[in-house]
């Protein structure tokens, strides 16, 4: 009585092949911003600091992540000994060097 019938509506015609890629084309070019913006600039960083952590040897000057400035006395696999102030060495991972100074930064 109160209530009227409700009745399906036909599907409208398909989209034709051209606008459908003109729908993806949106997403797509965010996709390819957001890699040359975002994603390649942070694997090269990484590539960087990978190559500056495998170069590390005896003598350098390094920063590391928590602020420790220090010069290199022993490296190992997965640890660098700092020489902090004479006679004081401190024992730290090689993925929290930050940085590697010139030689005679630190006096």
């Amino acid at each position: 009585m109160f209530i009227s019938n409700a009745y399906a509506q036909a599907a409208g015609a398909a989209p034709a092949g051209g606008s459908s890629l003109m729908q993806l084309l949106p997403l797509v070019l965010m996709f390819v911003v957001l890699y040359f913006i975002m994603i390649r600039p942070q694997m090269k960083k990484q590539k960087e600091h990978k190559a500056m952590i495998d170069a590390l040897a005896k003598g350098d000057e390094i920063v590391t992540a928590g602020g420790l400035l220090g010069r290199v006395t022993k490296v190992a696999e997965s640890f660098v000994s700092l020489e902090v102030s004479s006679g004081v060495e401190v024992q730290c991972q090689r993925s929290a060097v930050v940085q590697v100074l010139p030689k005679g930064s630190i006096k």
